[in-house]
């Protein structure tokens, strides 16, 4: 399950960066109301993702059940998406998630055991955390791509 999550997040880097590309600014920045995050916001909140996840896929192999928990929002409120430029964000996004496939496929299979604490009771796997990351990652570019 972990080799096909890892393929299929490469696939991703290489596939989804012409597709948010072709997105016009006006409608990649456009909010459809002001409680919604943009479709730029949205990369922008993958890319905390993969910021907090990375810091997971790291330290859960070197510290005993880490505790890595963050505010989606503000972390999308205070790195100022809105704001920023969307092609930035789409090559920030690519390369840093080629590097989280790079980290993943060096991980040893015998530490998919080890476990990570994402909430205050939740207690995970590596190999939950590497396989849910990316459904997570491509639930959110569906919403990119297709939402109007």
């Amino acid at each position: 399950m972990v080799k096909e999550s890892i393929q299929r997040l490469d696939d991703l880097c290489r596939q989804i960066p012409p597709l948010l590309s072709a997105i016009p600014e006006n409608i990649f920045s456009n909010k459809l109301s002001a409680t919604k995050w943009s479709k730029k916001e949205i990369l922008g909140h993958l890319i905390d993702s993969a910021t907090n996840n990375h810091q997971r896929f790291v330290r859960v192999q070197c510290e005993d059940t880490p505790f890595i928990l963050y505010d989606q929002n503000k972390w999308n409120t205070y790195n100022y998406y809105h704001s920023l430029d969307g092609r930035q964000l789409i090559s920030f996004w690519a390369l840093y998630n080629a590097h989280l496939v790079s980290v993943l496929r060096n991980i040893p299979a015998e530490t998919y055991v080890r476990k990570c604490r994402v909430g205050e009771q939740e207690v995970v796997s590596l190999e939950f955390l590497i396989t849910d990351y990316v459904v997570h990652l491509e639930h959110h570019l569906k919403q990119i791509v297709n939402y109007e």
